[in-house]
């Protein structure tokens, strides 16, 4: 058996496989339930309704896929000009520090100026936690992949350090967490009694900024050749090595906003739990949107549908609602198939 390039895929091919991934990923997750002892019809049907089975349930599914769109956007983004960016968790985690350290106090402005300058430092904060890995790429050949994924690590123990330390509430009963943030810097609820906020709204407008981004740009255009073929694009003349720090900014300029929307919008104030691991997830919300940044919106509406709905099953059926995040790892591996699929076909010899 071989693999031999193919030409573009067709629009059937296109949507065929990822649907096929998506149906492969839920007979695999019915295993596991019957495993379980219990029914895979009933189980689902359970995840769907506590995913958009009431108004609650939607606003929170929303709300949970809001960071996801960010860091999903992040890896997208990366991934197109073949910038490896595991490290979406730190730059979120710098965008949510970030955010915490300006609007304690430190910038007492009014709504609309203060909340923009918060985004606009989150971004500054993420882009250039992701510049490093990427001089180490362009200059010393450092393999991205090793640097960002362990600057995770470093940023939680960072993180950890402040809120035992210097960023410690004192009024919060011995709790490592921040201050809250001033009203100001909040952001306000889409829809009074529920916890869906304006940044939403901010994920959805960043989709279609990146669309247009790649699509409609030149620097678009030169992720796109620097991602399918970095010494052509040399050698058409591209400037390589310019193209991915632009790209290292953009991407780590989004999965910060998905720190400084948690902390603005859901949390008002930092702790080391912030995050049940968005900038992981992001990887799978990409991998399904296959690089779309409108795609991304779609598959992280349904990843976050599946985390939601998963927790208010295990509440009724008894199942264990670990099975969502075998149903995002399953996804995740079954969608990178796909799409070696569009791209390859199978030889038998």
């Amino acid at each position: 058996m071989r693999l031999e390039p193919k030409p573009a895929p067709t629009l059937i091919e296109t949507i065929a496989y990822p649907l096929g991934a998506v149906a492969v990923t839920f007979i695999l997750a019915s295993l596991l339930v019957l495993a379980a002892g219990a029914s895979p019809f009933s189980v689902f049907a359970l995840v769907v309704k506590g995913a958009a089975g009431s108004r609650f349930a939607i606003m929170e599914t929303l709300t949970r896929a809001t960071p996801l769109i960010f860091t999903g956007l992040a890896v997208a983004v990366a991934f197109r000009a073949k910038l490896w960016n595991i490290g979406a968790e730190a730059q979120l985690y710098a965008g949510a520090l970030i955010t915490v350290v300006l609007a304690t106090g430190a910038l007492p402005l009014p709504a609309p100026i203060l909340i923009p300058i918060l985004m606009i430092a989150a971004m500054l904060a993420g882009g250039l936690l992701l510049l490093g890995p990427a001089v180490l790429k362009t200059r010393l050949g450092v393999d991205e992949v090793v640097t960002t994924l362990l600057i995770n690590f470093i940023m939680l123990l960072f993180v950890s350090m402040l809120l035992e330390g210097v960023l410690k509430d004192p009024m919060g009963m011995g709790w490592p967490r921040s201050p809250k943030i001033i009203a100001d810097a909040q952001l306000p609820k889409l829809i009074a009694r529920t916890r869906l906020h304006l940044g939403f709204l901010i994920a959805i407008v960043a989709a279609f900024i990146v669309w247009i981004i790649i699509k409609k740009t030149t620097l678009g255009y030169e992720m796109r050749a620097v991602g399918h073929n970095p010494e052509a694009a040399r050698f058409a003349g591209i400037p390589v090595n310019r193209v991915l720090m632009k790209t290292a900014l953009l991407s780590g300029g989004l999965a910060a906003l998905g720190g400084f929307s948690e902390v603005a919008g859901l949390k008002n104030n930092l702790t080391l739990d912030l995050s049940p691991g968005f900038g992981y997830t992001g990887i799978v919300v990409a991998m399904l949107a296959m690089l779309n940044p409108l795609g991304v919106v779609l598959a992280a509406v349904f990843v976050a549908g599946i985390f939601v709905g998963a927790d208010a099953m295990s509440r009724t059926a008894g199942v264990p609602s670990y099975i969502a995040d075998v149903m995002v790892a399953t996804a995740l591996l079954t969608m990178v198939v796909a799409i070696m699929m569009t791209r390859f076909r199978v030889r038998w010899r």
